[in-house]
């Protein structure tokens, strides 16, 4: 493909590299992309074509529809995080090469984008480093700094609406593999979000509205199989202010009643063989204030799986699998060159006793989604990594549609892996799990159904 170049090969690595050195922040290179999407609905213009293609990356030596494997990845070890090449190099996984996605609509959910352009400038820091409006009241909807200007802006948004969506029951499979590709443990389970105060419609009782008017979000997770941890449920009530830890409530079976547990123990699993962490969840598990000394350490063009993730082929949503030992230790990827990412460290001031001495993130510039995680022992080596892919659920032949008619938007599958050991946990979104619970957005049932104390004992009897 001739490309036509009105700017050097380099030109926005420099811009890049230059605003790093001088400390600022300004997303986009020959303009925001944030307004630029405002003012056509695609964040094209805000990049030169050095950072929209690949086949300029690579001297046209790859281009969309090819597979990065251990032999060719060698051309894009600039555009990858280190545990992706280690994966490619030495474990066998592949990236399907895919045309890079410019129009926004097709990379966040619409309502979350038309609430982020409506309620543009009116957020603010509080004294606590709390988001809220500029009168001080809880945000109001959508990403409250879409053209940030630091580190702790992008980690504090994205914090604040992990789904993007009101709320949202994701149907969820589950396969946890040892080094050798052995699956050890597999589960089916639910996870539910709801954002208690970034809403864009009144769904939701105003009883219900007024009693959550201090809380951020409900989250839970409940299992279906296999039969030994069937009914097992766990709901996170999470406090507006970030300084505060979540109340984590859980019900098992063994027991019949629901317990409180302790909440800031967040760097272990909930059920045995995993390799999630309730503070892996969309990168962001834990409240932002109680991670610190968040800084910009890279910005430049990566590779994301920020499209084309949902099987559309399978009836259930189901995905392929390939590398590894036994050919299953990765989910079939398509990535795309992001022509703008943005890698935050942060450390866990508020956890004394956590395994991790910090960690670092990729977000896409233009979304401020996150699209890979890496975390870091307390002796500074590699421990964890954890990475994503999306999807607008819309192949122009099959598409899912939410409330309005508009196609669903989310995440479709999810590696979360260690490094150290070479255990593997592969999570995939699916249209249904057994005891009829399917994949669903912004159902007002969401919340009695499953975000409640007493919803936590109905799943689990």
């Amino acid at each position: 493909m001739a490309l036509i170049r009105k700017f050097g090969p380099d030109y926005g690595r420099r811009k890049f590299v230059s605003e790093m050195l001088a400390g600022a922040l300004s997303v986009g290179v020959l303009g925001s992309s944030w307004r630029t999407f405002a003012a056509s609905g695609d964040s094209r213009r805000a990049y030169p074509d050095e950072l929209l293609h690949i086949e300029a990356q690579t001297k046209g030596r790859l281009q969309p529809g090819d597979i990065i494997t251990r032999e060719n990845v060698h051309l894009v070890s600039d555009l990858l995080d280190p545990v992706r090449i280690y994966q490619i190099r030495d474990l066998g996984r592949q990236l399907t090469l895919v045309q890079t996605t410019t129009e926004l609509h097709r990379l966040s959910p619409t309502a979350y984008l038309e609430a982020s352009l409506r309620n543009a400038g009116k957020a603010k820091f509080d004294a606590k480093g709390n988001v809220v409006t500029q009168d001080g009241k809880s945000w109001i909807g959508g990403n409250p700094f879409p053209d940030p200007k630091n580190a702790t802006e992008v980690f504090a948004a994205h914090t604040l609406s992990w789904g993007r969506h009101e709320s949202c029951l994701y149907a969820v499979k589950e396969y946890d593999l040892d080094p050798l590709g052995q699956v050890q443990f597999q589960y089916a389970s639910g996870w539910a979000e709801l954002s208690s105060v970034e809403r864009q419609t009144n769904s939701l009782n105003p009883a219900v509205t007024a009693a959550l008017k201090d809380k951020l979000r409900l989250q839970s997770v409940f299992f279906v199989s296999p039969t030994d941890v069937r009914g097992v449920a766990y709901l996170n009530i999470w406090p507006y202010d970030q300084n505060q830890f979540p109340e984590l409530y859980g019900y098992l079976p063994a027991f019949k009643r629901v317990r409180r547990f302790p909440t800031n123990q967040r760097f272990e699993p909930l059920i045995p063989g995993s390799e999630l962490y309730l503070s892996d969840a969309w990168a962001a598990g834990d409240p932002f204030l109680t991670w610190g000394n968040y800084r910009i350490v890279q910005r430049g063009p990566y590779l994301g799986a920020v499209s084309g993730g949902w099987n559309a082929a399978h009836a259930n949503w189901e995905h392929k699998t390939h590398g590894g030992p036994k050919g299953n230790t990765f989910w079939d990827t398509k990535v795309e060159l992001v022509p703008e990412a943005i890698v935050i460290e942060a450390t866990p001031v508020g956890y004394p006793r956590a395994p991790v001495s910090k960690k670092l993130v990729w977000f896409d510039a233009r979304t401020l989604l996150p699209l890979a995680m890496v975390s870091y022992d307390r002796q500074g080596q590699i421990f964890r990594y954890f990475d994503g892919s999306f999807s607008l659920y819309d192949n122009g032949t099959a598409r899912v549609l939410v409330g309005g008619g508009q196609p669903y938007w989310s995440w479709s599958a999810i590696h979360a892996f260690n490094v150290q050991t070479g255990r593997m946990t592969r999570i995939e979104q699916v249209r249904e799990v057994a005891g009829g619970h399917s994949t669903r957005v912004n159902d007002p049932n969401i919340y009695d159904r499953y975000l409640t104390v007493d919803a936590l004992q109905r799943l689990g009897t």
